[in-house]
């Protein structure tokens, strides 16, 4: 009876922490989707509330990496248990830095409106790379939620058309920045966006990898999935 009194606080206490999660994850999906409406609209005070939501998600991930500390420590989660905690504390990890590259986009959205009107059609040029980041977020949550491992392994996959399409965006304003100088600032300032966003892209594919990892026991972070792009072989911008 004490085993089985354990094992159901232990669940009781693993379900809040993903609730929290959840939560987290719920919050940061907000974030960047109002961080992608000021790039296109130019909205100060929206702007200001995508960062000082960002103080709300570092201290969720404060308060989550304790909860996961005092889980381990207080129960003693073994094998499945304990790669599911230890996936949960990395999943948070991302969602933080989502966040902050969410805060990125604002902060730089903010600083472009406020110089003017730009040359460059900065919001166009993004516009389907942020569409396709946004979904594989909520997808990448969605499989954490429900645990499943398909839908985790599908979106492996989209984050190589995310990095492509990355490629081409930097090509395309090195080459208006080339054509017209008067570009330059306003393309640097897609190009820092289009930066964040890819790498939104990555942390979304690094909680599918995680679902992966508890669903079926296996790591496959760091394993090339197959590409078709034509362009692989483009530099990309330096994490």
């Amino acid at each position: 009876m004490t085993g089985e009194h354990s094992s159901k606080q232990y669940d009781n206490d693993l379900e809040a922490i993903r609730s929290k999660v959840l939560l987290m994850g719920g919050i940061v999906e907000n974030q960047f989707l109002d961080a992608m409406t000021c790039f296109r609209i130019g909205n100060a005070e929206r702007a200001d509330r995508v960062m000082r939501d960002d103080d709300t998600v570092n201290q969720l991930e404060v308060s989550l990496d304790e909860a996961c500390s005092q889980l381990i420590v207080r129960r003693q989660p073994a094998a499945n248990d304990l790669r599911t905690v230890m996936a949960t504390i990395k999943v948070i990890t991302d969602l933080e830095r989502i966040g902050d590259e969410a805060s990125k986009i604002a902060r730089t959205a903010k600083n472009l409106h406020a110089r003017g009107a730009a040359v460059v059609n900065h919001y166009e040029m993004v516009r389907g790379i942020a569409n396709n980041a946004s979904d594989m977020l909520h997808d990448a949550l969605d499989a954490f939620a429900r645990n499943d491992g398909e839908q985790a392994l599908k979106l492996i996959a989209q984050d190589i058309v995310i990095d492509h399409e990355f490629r081409s965006i930097m090509r395309n304003l090195i080459t208006f920045m080339m054509e017209d100088p008067r570009t330059i600032s306003s393309a640097l300032d897609t190009l820092w966006v289009a930066k964040s966003i890819e790498r939104i892209g990555d942390h979304a594919k690094n909680i599918a990898e995680y679902v992966i990892y508890v669903v079926e026991g296996k790591d496959i972070r760091h394993v090339k999935p197959i590409s078709t792009a034509t362009d692989a072989d483009a530099d990309a911008l330096p994490e």
